[in-house]
Order: structure tokens, then sequence, then C-alpha cells
């Protein structure tokens, strides 16, 4: 009976220390499909990280909402104070006010994090690139909001959400870039 108990400290002590490392070493930030192949507190973990991360994608939407009707478009602007801010500015401050630090410029912004092709595999929070003149080179950003739609900083209207499957913005999308 006492060795069964040993046993059980053991096991615990463990799974305690392996949690720890993971935490103090930052691998609870692994994808998922790493996470699998670790022992059974990375798992744990690594569904931690995706909670925060959704909530960190929530976050930056609702952020992005809330500067609706209040930025104006100006290019190569980035005046936070003043609220006259291009498209890649009004990502970046965004972005800043969720703890993330961007660039300035959307064909510097597309180089960040991980590429998403295929706007099916688009999730909240995400940057999304478009050309709105030479065919196939960015020079446009917004920030995925889910169900096809996307919020940005407009010439034309300021900041405002649009559906990216539909109308003007149809067939301009790049990519999208995964933070």
């Amino acid at each position: 009976m006492q060795t069964l108990k040993n046993n059980r400290l053991s096991k615990s002590l463990v799974g305690i220390s392996l949690s720890l490392s993971l935490l103090t070493s930052g691998t609870m930030f692994l994808s998922p499909q790493s996470a699998h192949a670790a022992a059974a507190p990375a798992a744990t973990a690594t569904y931690s990280a995706t909670a925060t991360s959704a909530s960190k994608a929530d976050s930056i939407v609702r952020t992005a909402q809330s500067y609706i009707g209040k930025v104006r478009y100006v290019f190569g602007v980035r005046d936070t104070k003043r609220l006259l801010l291009d498209c890649s500015a009004y990502t970046q401050m965004v972005f800043k006010q969720n703890g993330i630090s961007i660039p300035w410029g959307s064909s510097t912004q597309a180089k960040l994090g991980t590429p998403v092709k295929n706007k099916s595999q688009l999730q909240k929070g995400d940057l999304v690139f478009f050309s709105v003149s030479k065919p196939g080179r960015i020079n446009h950003v917004g920030i995925y909001v889910g169900n096809g739609k996307f919020i940005s900083n407009t010439t034309s209207s300021g900041v405002v959400i649009r559906d990216m499957n539909t109308g003007y913005w149809k067939d301009r999308f790049i990519t999208g870039r995964h933070l």
C-alpha cells in the first residue's frame, strides 16, 4: 500500500515539475501539433494558451471596432493623438493597445507571423492584406473579424467593417498573417 502511495506521489511531482518547466520555458506556446507529442500537462498548457489567444483576438477586434467613425484616413500619416492615420498606422495602433508591437507599413506588416493564404483559414484577429492599386502588390491592411469580414481604415469611409468575399474586396485579397 505504501509503495502505491509513493508511486502516485512521485508521478504527481513529475507532472508538477514538468508543468512548471513548461511554464518557465515558454513551451506552453507550442502549436497544438507539437503539444500532442509532449506529456499530458503540455496539452493542458496548450489549451490555456489557445484560450488566451482567442481572448486576445477578441480584444483586438473590440479595440478595432471602437474606432469606427472616429479615425480619418490620411495616406502616409501616423498621428494617433488626432486619429489621422493610414491603414497600417491604424492596425499598428490597435495591436499596440493590445500589447503587440508591429511595424508601420502594410508591406512590412505582411512579413510578420505565419502566412495564411486561404481565406477559409483566417482566424479572428489576423492581419489581412489586399491590393487596391497595382494587382498583386500589397498596399492595404486590415484586421479579420470573422465570418468573412474585416475591419480597416479606408480612404473613402474611415474605419469600417467590410465583407471580403463580395464587391470591391472580393478579388483583392492577397494573404493573411497570424501573429
